[in-house]
């Protein structure tokens, strides 16, 4: 059975077998929805319409004139009804009159004539049955929905499954991606969706966040056709809200073929789910890690003290006691969390004592130099394992709180970079600025308000401009050096800045817009997370 009655299913129903129907005026319009049966013979029945109605009439209320009549059809149109079925046994007509057939074709209403008298009580008790009915599965439908999805919760499955589960129940290609438009999830793969992957910033930015005329339909609500936009597939979008704001979005490619509205409310669902996978991935680590890491996160929530840790890290082999200490954020050269403690063997041959563990994104480790000790060959024995993330200063036990925080923001900037690289805190600068912003939408807003036209002309471009701007950035505004660093002619350079100029609307000599536009630049890789994960 189909999700909803159609005028044209509702004709089909039993009742109608009885007589002859016609349908006279309006029959482009006959898979209309039928939400429910009204009766009635007063001229001004249209009052008592909320929509999508199937209207039932002997006619004595259409009146008597041409004009009456087409008033009458028009009130209807107007009221939304989705058929008007006239019984044409003489009672008030035994034939349809043309203006109301006029007026019906050309306000759209299907109009439908009966030869005979049929039971209107009868009717309406069929048609109401197989609404009730398409309720009922919808019901059970959600129900199963709705069970699936908990099923994968109660599993301690992550965002993936959900992904994956919704691809399955709903036969579309889906995509889940953060605030930055980062794609961390794709479930359902097929050509065609595989070719919106391989663009996704087209679809992601200058589909969804430039183009206003879809910003305005709100979040899962179809997109138009692909032919309004290079043939990139129509897709419904939801947002995955956390803690009361934005954290990514679940897109729905559904292509050509317009996703039902069980479709959408069980895309609603899994936007849900994937909020409740997040909250549970935080808290995890916590729960089932290792002892280190949990004496390692009772020490970012804030639970212990600094003094505290060292105490307790004596317990469990590492002694901190009477030594510098830093604090290290690392991930492995490619851009995962160490497996296998690897980051806890390379302080164990450095003979440094360290408490390592995973606390999410990064694994984090607290590690003892001899006092008057160097953290540069911490930096040297993390680059030459291939480690890329963040230094701390050196700092007492009451400092490691801070110290943690340190490290985390270098290791922030150190992601953000193409080669694995170690940076340290006090070598940030205006980045740290930079850092603390980036976890909330202060830094996605700034980036989108300066690099937002550009970064649409590079999603659509074969050529994009991005990388020559930062180029002549990190030149200091120097032209000349830009187009030694690029390999190319300057006369090539300069025409890319006055294309830069133009799409960004700022004079790129000046040295204030250069300064906010580096920021900018700067925030942008800050906010790019390679953290795909397909299903």
């Amino acid at each position: 059975m189909t999700e909803v009655l159609t005028v044209r299913a509702a004709l089909e129903l039993e009742v109608f077998t009885r007589t002859e129907v016609r349908v006279h005026a309006g029959e482009k319009n006959l898979d209309r929805p039928v939400r429910w049966v009204h009766t009635g013979e007063i001229p001004d029945i249209h009052r008592f319409l909320t929509g999508e109605e199937m209207l039932l009439t002997a006619g004595l209320g259409m009146g008597t004139t041409a004009g009456q009549q087409r008033a009458f059809i028009r009130r209807l149109a107007d009221a939304r009804a989705a058929v008007l079925v006239v019984e044409l046994a003489g009672r008030m007509f035994d034939k349809m009159p043309e203006a109301a057939v006029e007026e019906a074709e050309a306000v759209g209403l299907p109009l439908v004539g009966l030869t005979d008298e049929i039971p209107f009580v009868e009717t309406s008790a069929q048609v109401h049955e197989v609404l009730v009915q398409m309720r009922l599965q919808q019901l059970t439908a959600e129900e199963a929905t709705s069970q699936a999805f908990m099923d994968l919760l109660l599993a301690d499955d992550d965002y993936v499954g959900v992904v994956r589960e919704l691809a399955h129940r709903t036969g579309h290609a889906v995509i889940l991606e953060d605030v930055a438009h980062q794609m961390l999830a794709y479930g359902g793969a097929a050509p065609e969706a595989d070719e919106i992957v391989n663009r996704w910033s087209a679809h992601s930015r200058a589909i969804h966040e430039r183009h206003h005329s879809l910003a305005a339909r709100g979040p899962a609500v179809p997109t138009a056709h692909a032919a309004s936009f290079r043939d990139v597939v129509p897709c419904a979008r939801q947002p995955v809200i956390l803690r009361g704001e934005e954290w990514g979005w679940l897109h729905l490619l559904h292509g050509k073929a317009q996703p039902s509205r069980t479709d959408l409310r069980t895309l609603e669902r899994a936007a849900a789910a994937v909020a409740i996978t997040l909250l549970s991935e935080r808290e995890h680590g916590a729960r089932s890690a290792q002892r280190q890491t949990a004496l390692l996160n009772r020490l970012l929530l804030g639970d212990i003290t600094g003094e505290k840790f060292v105490s307790l890290s004596l317990a469990l082999g590492q002694d901190l006691r009477g030594r510098d200490l830093i604090v290290v954020t690392a991930r492995a050269g490619d851009g995962q969390p160490f497996k296998d403690h690897t980051l806890a063997r390379l302080f164990h041959d450095a003979d440094w004592p360290a408490v390592v563990g995973d606390t999410g994104d990064f694994d984090t480790a607290v590690v003892g130099l001899p006092a008057g000790g160097d953290p540069s060959q911490v930096h040297i024995t993390l680059s030459d394992h291939g480690v890329g993330g963040g230094i701390s200063r050196i700092v007492p036990p009451a400092a490691l709180p801070l110290a943690l925080r340190q490290s985390r923001s270098a290791a922030s900037v150190a992601a953000a970079a193409v080669e694995p690289q170690v940076r340290h805190f006090d070598d940030l600068g205006a980045l740290r600025l930079l850092v603390a912003l980036s976890d909330g939408p202060e830094l996605t807003r700034y980036v989108e308000d300066e690099l937002g036209p550009l970064l649409e002309h590079d999603a659509l471009a074969k050529n994009p401009l991005l990388p020559t701007l930062r180029t002549f950035l990190d030149c200091g505004g120097n032209k000349a050096r830009a187009a030694d660093v690029l390999f190319i002619q300057r006369r090539t350079v300069y025409h890319r800045l006055e294309k830069l100029s133009e799409i960004l609307g700022i004079d790129l000599t000046h040295i204030e817009n250069q300064q906010r536009l580096q920021l900018a630049v700067r925030g942008y890789d800050l906010l790019r997370k390679p953290t795909l994960r397909r299903t």
